[in-house]
This record gives structure tokens, sequence and C-alpha cells, in this order.
């Protein structure tokens, strides 16, 4: 029997979703339960087996249809031995996910970080489709990335490269969530312009951003559109450091196109201007002239398609 269909699961620390699909990407069914993460190891496990079945059912489709199941997760983990090594919103430690899964269900199963994930869906059915090297950087709540390297996923030598959001920008700079100094992502990210803002408010700077009760980076934007001075200033601080993130990549990998995701690529024109400023002024000029910086391709699907891409991927 032709095996003409794949699982994608993308595992996070509120939400299990998956989807089946075939060879082209082509969603036949979704499913979306809570992870209940709190409930602990196994528990977590046998909700994603439980997604799976679900969107096996719903498309009328066994084991013998399925050619690979794809997973994406938070890391750090072993790509090559299946397993999450830790990570703050879900409960593994050391855990081998991929072969209870693999053997329970009898299909190949590969496991991979989000951002991998998501870099591996766009280079296949986004932003980065028809290209051979293509950087991928997701700017939110943190800053993430991969890399598709020559058609291959770059992973490095311990499943983790692309850890984009903790290149150290500033010798002496914030401290990050990681225990850095200087981070992108305590610099560039979302939570960073959220937070810089309001230490500029407890200074007593007046702006209209006072009128919230609560300053994202959101509404950041949204008055910096308007001319507010003080979200015009950090937003350009902070959009200056993601362009500097971006060049740093563009010069390491020569890439021909680095798509941005995540919130803060929903800012609009200005994330985009600002960065390709920054990486044509710090570049060398043929590397950043030969480079597109584009907005993702998937939006909010970009987790489940990107497993549905990495199970695609492995299993060729």
């Amino acid at each position: 029997m032709d095996k003409n269909y794949v699982i994608g699961i993308d595992l996070g620390g509120t939400k299990i979703s998956g989807a089946l699909a075939d060879l082209d990407g082509n969603v036949i069914s979704q499913c979306t339960i809570p992870t209940n993460a709190a409930e602990g190891e196994q528990p977590v496990l046998n909700r994603i087996v439980q997604v799976i079945e679900n969107v096996m059912k719903d498309a009328n489709k066994t084991s013998e249809d399925v050619k690979a199941i794809g997973i994406g997760s938070p890391g750090p983990l072993d790509a090559k031995k299946g397993i999450i090594i830790t990570t703050p919103n879900l409960p593994f430690k050391n855990f081998e996910l991929v072969t209870p899964i693999r053997e329970k269900f009898g299909i190949p199963t590969y496991l991979d970080n989000d951002a991998n994930v998501a870099a591996i869906g766009e280079f296949v059915f986004g932003a980065g489709k028809g290209t051979e090297n293509m950087v991928f950087v997701t700017a939110s709540t943190g800053i993430g990335g991969g890399a598709v390297l020559n058609g291959k996923i770059y992973r490095g030598n311990t499943s983790n490269a692309l850890e984009v959001g903790h290149m150290t920008l500033v010798e002496d700079g914030p401290r990050c969530n990681c225990g850095n100094y200087g981070c992108a992502e305590a610099l560039a990210s979302g939570t960073a312009i959220a937070r810089m803002v309001n230490e500029v408010l407890e200074q007593g700077a007046e702006s209209s951003l006072r009128n919230y009760d609560k300053v994202t980076s959101y509404e950041v934007f949204k008055e910096a559109e308007k001319g507010d001075k003080i979200a015009a200033e950090v937003l350009g601080k902070a959009l200056n450091y993601l362009g500097i993130c971006v060049a740093n990549l563009v010069v390491t990998f020569d890439p021909e196109v680095v798509i941005i995701g995540g919130g803060v690529s929903q800012g609009g024109q200005i994330v985009f201007d600002t960065v390709r400023n920054v990486v044509n002024t710090r570049c060398f000029e043929a590397m950043a002239a030969s480079c597109r910086i584009v907005p993702a391709g998937l939006g909010t699907n970009a987790g489940v398609i990107g497993a549905v891409a990495l199970a695609i991927m492995e299993s060729k």
C-alpha cells in the first residue's frame, strides 16, 4: 500500500495541534487539544497520541496510510535521539518522546525544535519556497531562528543551532532570561520593547502610552504609528538591534532570503524597512543586495504546517 500522507504535531506549553496532510502539504484533517502540562510527562505523551489518533480517524486513514510523523517542540532537545532534554513550559526532563510514538503506531517519527520546524515549513511551503539557503527569525515573546543551508535544515552539533535570541549584541546590556547579558532577546523581542517603554514611563516621560493599563509591544507599535515620540524612540532602538541580529546572520550564512515571523513582524513595514536599512549599512554590499528580507508566509498555522513539512522532508 502506498503511504501518501504524513502527520504533523505542534507541541506547545498550552496546546497540542496536529494535522494529517498529503505529501503536497494539503491538510486533510486537524485537531487541537489543551496540553495540560501540569499533569506530567506520561499524560502529555498520551495526549499527543490522542491527537495522532484523532487526525487519522477524522480523515478515515490508518497507520498503513501514513509515511511519517513530524513533531515540533520547544527545546533544548536531541533531535537525533528523539529526546526532549528540558523546556520551561513542558514537564519533560530527558524524556524519550519519539520511541514510544514510533513503537505504538509503527510509523517513522521525527522530532525537532519549534524554530527549526517553522524554518522547514517556510522553506517547503512558505516564503522560502524555491530557495536553497534561507534563514528564519521569529521575534515575539522571545527570539528564535532556524536555517536551511544547501536545501537541508542546519541543526548543529547538539541539534540546537541558531539560538539567535542569545546572540550577544551589547556586552554589558540588560540581563536576559538565559542568564547572559545583552542578548538579542533582551534588546529586540516584544518583551524587550514593552520593558524598555515601561522603564522610560517609570522615569516620568510624557507619552500617550500612559493611557493604557498595560503596555505591550502591540501598543508601542500602535502609538508610534500615531506619532508618539517615546514609542517611536523605543521602537527605533529595538528594531535597530533586530537589524543588527539579522545583519550578523546575513554575513554568517549569506542566505538568499531572511524570513521574519512572530508578533514583532506584525508591526508592519517599519520593521522590514528598519531591518533592511541596518543590513544595508552593516553587511558587505554584494551579500546585502542579494538577500531578500520578507515576512513569514504561513501565519498562525506555521507550527503544525512546519511539522508536516518536517515529516515530508525527513521521509524522502
